[in-house]
């Protein structure tokens, strides 16, 4: 019956959604689980992994923030310049990342730094072979139902929350194209977990202009996945945790 009736809500919330002022900023918690991330990285040698839980202490938890910038047509995700708590005494060099995504060209523009140096990806948008399921929950005060996607050069297995009250095929990393806004990420059963806190409605055509000047190589998409690919695969074989130096 609870679900039926949130179910409900979400159909009410979907159809009322027109017309309103779909533009804004969704501010986001990015926490990586590091003791949880290696557990599932089968390759890393049992002495490896105590290592590491040992190392942590059990406090593994690291947060930063992230934004998504969105409109009708557009979005771009990209790092925040809040610090978080953890920060505190150590002088982190902020790499660059940004997201952009327009729904009505259907292409991607990605500034990634990955490896030390830093790529552009532009190519078309491909659409994820998202399986929609049933169950809802409230995030960041939207009615949110679920779906799921698998990454097969990660390894990853990705849980997604999306609100239908927000018309956007808009979402955080480099995620997108379910019938609203991705509000909630889980990666690997909260190895990782993107999370929604607030969102504000305002113009931000500034924020979604792309850079004058794009400097770094441009590759296409396979590209990028092809490269993410022979890193993971060579950490393989060193039984090295590929994720230090790369994004999860």
């Amino acid at each position: 019956m609870k679900k039926i009736f949130l179910l409900a809500l979400l159909y009410i919330a979907y159809f009322t959604s027109f017309g309103q002022n779909n533009e804004g900023v969704v501010y986001f918690t990015r926490t990586t689980y590091w003791t949880k991330l290696n557990s599932t990285l089968t390759y890393l040698s049992k002495q490896e992994k105590e290592r590491m839980s040992y190392m942590f202490g059990g406090k593994d938890d690291w947060a930063n923030y992230t934004l998504l910038y969105f409109n009708d047509n557009e979005s771009k995700y990209v790092n925040s310049e809040e610090k978080n708590d953890q920060s505190e005494g150590y002088a982190w060099r902020k790499e660059a990342y940004s997201i952009g995504r327009n729904f009505t060209k259907n292409t991607m523009t990605d500034v990634i730094e990955m490896l030390g140096k830093t790529y552009i990806v532009e190519d078309s948008l491909k659409l994820p072979e998202w399986k929609i399921l049933n169950d809802l929950k409230e995030v960041a005060g939207h009615i949110c139902m679920k779906a799921q996607v698998e990454d097969p050069i990660k390894s990853q297995k990705i849980t997604a929350w999306f609100a239908q009250d927000l018309p956007s095929q808009a979402g955080p990393e480099r995620l997108w194209g379910l019938p609203g806004m991705i509000l909630e990420l889980d990666i690997n059963d909260g190895a990782v977990t993107v999370v929604a806190s607030k969102i504000e409605f305002k113009k931000v055509d500034k924020e979604l202009e792309p850079p004058k000047k794009l400097k770094g190589k441009k590759i296409t998409d396979a590209e990028y996945q092809g490269m993410i690919d022979k890193f993971i695969k060579e950490k393989i074989k060193e039984e090295i945790n590929p994720f230090w130096v790369i994004r999860y």
